[in-house]
């Protein structure tokens, strides 16, 4: 455990930890999604398939990493923030750090129309790793969909049972210390290695609220995976919780993953 203390974690150029994270989105118009991805100069397509890469320059260089103190931006080598691949309705971006999703997600929401394509689910891993640590080569080999959406089946199905036992307490008292135990011991459970994050779009709800929702579930894990790997193996999803919401809510601070 001692020498995990003095070995630092592996991180990206931007200074986040790395955490290879995918997002999936959903297309409606395939041919639209393409003319869109084609116009923005942040995103290169490859010379064959239907793939880009994305780069932190033009329309999204605003984007604010407030890790990074001293990496120096280069107008002739932009750095790489992600992939992209379009496989049939589905377009893939593929990011190594939760920040970098939390910071993709509202730009290319802006970028295209929800009407051609729309997030709807993140797949991220729940760990940071070691500088020597072998790494995959490929999301593919990361993120199997059989497993991630067996994860999100059982959980909606725990909490569903919650929900009746709540509905059927004889006080509100009652129905609110189950719902306690609940959160409790939820928030004490070993995270898998990989899990899923579905988005939700209800049309009366604003985007905002969508990406600061997001932005908490994964500043939780990502809390959780570096307490842990310095050694607070006690540190829990709900101390990440309290770490953040005081931090969104109570400095009114919410710039993405810091």
């Amino acid at each position: 455990m001692f020498e995990r203390l003095q070995k630092p974690f592996l991180t990206v150029e931007t200074g986040e930890g790395y955490q290879p994270i995918r997002l999936t989105y959903e297309i409606s118009q395939r041919e639209q999604l393409i003319a869109t991805l084609n116009a923005l100069k942040c995103c290169e397509k490859s010379p064959s398939g239907e793939s880009w890469t994305w780069y932190w320059r033009d329309e999204c260089e605003a984007l604010h990493f407030e890790s990074v103190d001293s990496f120096q931006k280069n107008s002739d080598r932009p750095l790489r923030l992600g992939t992209m691949i379009l496989r049939d309705n589905q377009l893939f971006i593929n990011l190594p750090s939760f920040k970098r999703a939390c910071l993709g997600v509202p730009f290319f929401h802006r970028m295209i129309q929800p009407d051609i394509a729309r997030v709807h689910v993140a797949d991220f891993i729940n760990k940071v790793f070691g500088l020597d640590e072998r790494l995959t080569h490929g999301f593919s080999e990361l993120f199997k969909d059989d497993e991630l959406d067996n994860i999100v089946h059982q959980r909606v199905s725990d909490y569903e049972k919650v929900q009746k036992k709540c509905e059927e307490a004889d006080t509100p008292e009652e129905a609110l210390a189950i719902l306690s135990d609940y959160t409790q011991k939820e928030s004490k459970k070993r995270l898998p290695y990989a899990e899923r994050y579905e988005f939700e779009h209800p049309e009366d709800q604003d985007p905002d609220v969508t990406f600061l929702g997001f932005y908490i579930f994964l500043r939780g894990r990502e809390l959780v995976a570096i307490r842990r790997w310095f050694g607070n193996a006690g540190y829990s999803l709900s101390d990440a919780a309290d770490e953040t919401m005081e931090q969104v809510f109570g400095d009114m601070n919410i710039d993405i993953i810091d």
